[in-house]
């Protein structure tokens, strides 16, 4: 076992609540047709556009954005800007925040609470603050990408990401590098939960991790069962995906790196599977 289990099932738990929110925040932001057939659409805080693009290969831009963000933050790392990435690192958390906060609340209070946790995040370590945080996050990030994607273009999406992954995990070791600078760096996306460990005379400190794309990623594949769907639908996805979640941790080995997305996306897949032949 990757680690010991309470704090395995706390991870899960987590992953599923941000999966929750998610969802919540996703359906607040997705057109809604009233019974006399006019359509409305909550629109996104602080005049963000979403990119015009065709769902069906939406896929293909969104990737390469994502190529592109890696080889910013291996720059960052191999210059050591610290102050740089902890300035995207805020305005990224921020933004996010504030999307997700504008599904519940009026825009200025968003704001206003988007910024103070970012700052927390970014400045207070504190293990409450920033995985509430990071509950949050990503249903802000995947009210802007959800409906940019259909079914065919997110589960491609899905296989992208796993193999570039599985490259960056075991062959290339960026990802291994980019995790290791966000915690020398004291900022990381994605959930932390630190434990303690004793050994003869002085206890150490150890982390669990789980990335915050591993969050993400997976969160747009439910997102778009409920567009598509139902949220009962992306619920049962998402729990899936969290059940493949544990299977990783349970037979990972400590000390070691995985990537997860080939797994969780593998969950994604069977939960689709499973309300699209057995509960549809």
């Amino acid at each position: 076992m990757k680690h010991k289990l309470p704090i395995t099932i706390i991870l899960a738990l987590l992953f599923l609540a941000s999966h929750f929110m998610g969802l919540i925040i996703i359906d607040k932001y997705l057109p809604k047709k009233l019974p006399t057939g006019e359509i409305i659409e909550k629109k996104l805080p602080l005049n963000i556009e979403r990119p015009i693009l065709e769902e069906k290969t939406s896929y293909v831009p969104i990737f390469f954005i994502i190529l592109i963000s890696t080889i910013i933050a291996l720059l960052l790392i191999k210059f050591q800007l610290f102050r740089l990435w902890k300035l995207w690192f805020f305005l990224s958390i921020a933004l996010t925040l504030t999307i997700a906060f504008s599904a519940f609340i009026s825009q200025v209070y968003a704001i206003i609470l988007a910024i103070i946790l970012a700052l927390l995040k970014l400045f207070k370590r504190n293990i409450i603050i920033n995985n509430l945080v990071e509950i949050f996050i990503y249903g802000g990030l995947s009210a802007i990408f959800v409906p940019l994607f259909n079914l065919l273009s997110i589960s491609i999406l899905l296989i992208l990401i796993s193999i570039y992954d599985f490259y960056s995990v075991f062959k290339s070791k960026h990802m291994i590098k980019l995790a290791k600078f966000q915690t020398k760096a004291k900022v990381f996306t994605g959930l932390n939960i630190p434990y303690k460990i004793l050994r003869r005379k002085k206890p150490t400190f150890a982390t669990a991790i789980l990335g915050g794309g591993d969050i993400g990623f997976t969160l747009f594949f439910s997102g778009v069962i409920l567009k598509e769907f139902n949220l009962i639908s992306a619920l049962i996805v998402s729990f899936i995906t969290m059940l493949a979640l544990l299977v990783l941790l349970f037979y990972g080995k400590k000390g070691k790196f995985y990537p997860a997305m080939p797994v969780l996306s593998v969950g994604c897949f069977l939960g689709y599977l499973i309300i699209r032949f057995i509960i549809t």
